[in-house]
This record gives structure tokens, C-alpha cells and sequence, in this order.
């Protein structure tokens, strides 16, 4: 039990260190100090950066699922669903706004490490969505669910960026509303074509 709870904290850590820091940016001592472990314990549960970045991944898909899951049970209503995912950018303002979106910055970090495991996160991207488009799909958009999928997934990405890179509290709130208020005109619009 205990190697799990060593084997759990080093990702955890991991896993926010990346985030922070970048994958590249972090080293094997990063994450040892982070758990307060020696190296070499370290290394008998990972012997790779690579091999915790998959561990990572795999963890942030697991929760994002999870979430995922949780807004489908608290809500029956598509367009409810969907505001959870857009309030998401005020629920973790702060970590956007000091490190970026933590899907995206990482996305874009394998991407031109042309890192290996560049498609396993991208996964992470491809379940917000998969679940956006069923929920578009839902709330009577089915010719054109992907399209507003992807619009809504690069608007919060957009917003993301331009919070991390500006430091401006009142530009994310601000845009949050606009998405709200485009999301209300999407579900009026599929309302009145039934």
C-alpha cells in the first residue's frame, strides 16, 4: 500500500509541477524534493521522465472523465452541462491566469517538443470534445454540434492564453459572459426550430 501512496504522490506532484513549471522544465530532483523522497526511491517506482509523464496523462484523463461524469449527474440539461464547462475559466481564474490552461499549455509543450506522447495528451482536448459535441447534439444542434465544439474549445483556450499572457481578472469575466450569452442564443435557436 505504501509503494501506491509513493507511486500517487509522485505523480500528483508530477503532475503539478508540469504544470507550473513545463515537462521539460522539470527535473527527476523537482519532483523528489516536491514528494520528499530520495532519487533513489524515486527511481524504483519511475525510471523515465517519460514513463510519469504517461502516468500523468493517464491521471488527468481520469479526472477530466470524472468531471466529466459529475456534471452529467448534476444536471439533465445540456445547456447546464455546458455552462459548467465554461465556468470552469472562472472556477480556476487564478491557475489560468499565473500558468495558463493546464490541457493546452501542455498540448502545446509536446507539441513542439514533437514529444512522443503529444497524441496521448491531445486525448485530454479530444474529451472536452467529444463530450461538448453530444451536449451540442443535445441541446438540438446535431448538423452542427462538432462546429460548436470546437468554437467553444479555442474561444476558452483563447481565453486562457490572453488571461496568462495579461494578468486581467475583468477580461476573463468578461468573456465568460459573452460565452454564456452566446450559449443562451444557441439553445434559443435550436428551441425555435423545433
Amino acid at each position: 500500500m505504501q509503494a501506491n501512496s509513493t507511486r500517487g504522490s509522485i505523480v500528483s506532484s508530477a503532475d503539478d509541477l508540469f504544470y507550473r513549471q513545463g515537462f521539460e522544465q522539470t527535473s527527476f530532483a523537482d519532483i523528489a524534493e516536491a514528494v520528499g523522497i530520495s532519487r533513489g526511491n524515486f527511481y524504483y517506482h519511475f525510471k523515465t521522465k517519460d514513463e510519469i509523464l504517461e502516468a500523468v496523462i493517464k491521471r488527468r484523463l481520469a479526472n477530466t472523465r470524472d468531471m466529466l461524469h459529475q456534471w452529467e449527474v448534476n444536471s439533465s440539461e445540456p445547456e447546464e452541462r455546458i455552462r459548467s464547462f465554461i465556468r470552469i475559466l472562472i472556477g480556476n481564474r487564478g491557475k489560468i491566469m499565473r500558468h495558463g490552461c493546464p490541457v493546452g499549455t501542455m498540448c502545446a509543450e509536446l507539441a513542439k517538443l514533437e514529444h512522443l506522447q503529444r497524441d496521448a495528451a491531445n486525448e485530454v482536448m479530444t474529451l472536452f470534445r467529444t463530450w461538448l459535441r453530444r451536449q451540442f447534439v443535445a441541446l438540438g444542434h446535431e448538423g452542427d454540434s462538432d462546429a460548436l465544439a470546437m468554437h467553444l474549445l479555442a474561444r476558452s483556450q483563447g481565453i486562457a492564453l490572453v488571461a496568462n499572457a495579461y494578468q486581467d481578472e475583468n477580461f476573463v469575466d468578461a468573456e465568460v459572459e459573452q460565452l454564456l450569452d452566446w450559449l443562451g442564443a444557441c439553445a434559443g435557436a435550436s428551441k425555435r426550430t423545433r
